[in-house]
């Protein structure tokens, strides 16, 4: 269904292209956040990675993923998609989603992000998807979900908020690569008769944007 990195040609990043992007935005942290003292670019002892360390008080600067969590509802066999306000991916669709904030469960914040983005009370059902975007630094949690009530509107970073019937969904018009995977697999589900879990790794081809929606592989893609 989707092109795997053994398919693919040589354009898609093998882990050490993915590592050396990495290296890349290390070197963009010139100050240390807590003191202020110029930072220096180095493998610290026992570890194996370039680091940011600061030359006064000696703090490492460790750059982890961010977490993306947002919910496919369906309502009366339709999907809920809300068009972007804001950039990246301007004027595109994409499910209700978003950075997950400290202090949140990642239900609650998908749960959260769907009110502000289109303006529904939801409830979450399960889990649906993981997906890893490693050139990124992004993990996304995808949680099916269902309307408390039959009621949505946009919010400020979303222009229109719709229900699109499974067949009518806009694949050429979606924000991100992320949001065709997960849409794609649901789909697949629910022709099988089975709704599953899906995780996967979306490795991104380097040079491309976020909107670049096929410029990727799917990897490691386990179902349950």
């Amino acid at each position: 269904m989707f092109p795997t990195q053994s398919q693919s040609n040589s354009d898609s990043p093998s882990s050490s292209s993915v590592a050396v992007h990495s290296a890349g935005s290390v070197h963009r942290i010139k100050f240390c956040q807590w003191c202020g003292g110029p930072a220096k670019h180095e493998i610290p002892d026992g570890e194996e990675k370039i680091r940011a360390i600061c030359t006064l008080c000696g703090k490492i600067a460790y750059q982890n993923p961010k977490m993306v969590v947002g919910c496919l509802i369906e309502h009366d066999r339709k999907i809920l998609l809300c068009k972007r306000n804001i950039e990246p991916s301007f004027g595109l669709w994409t499910l209700p989603a978003g950075y997950l904030e400290i202090g949140e469960s990642a239900a609650d914040g998908a749960i959260r992000e769907t009110w502000e983005e289109a303006g529904a009370e939801v409830e979450v059902i399960s889990p649906f998807a993981q997906l890893d975007i490693p050139l990124i630094g992004q993990t996304y949690v995808i949680f099916l979900a269902k309307l408390k009530k039959p009621q949505f509107s946009p919010g400020p970073e979303s222009s229109e908020c719709c229900l699109f019937e499974l067949d009518n969904i806009p694949f050429d018009s979606l924000a991100f690569s992320s949001i065709f995977v997960t849409l794609n697999l649901y789909i697949e589900d629910v022709k099988s008769g089975k709704v599953k879990f899906h995780y996967g790794t979306i490795n991104k081809r380097l040079g491309t944007g976020p909107s670049d929606i096929r410029a990727f592989t799917l990897d490691y893609h386990l179902q349950v």
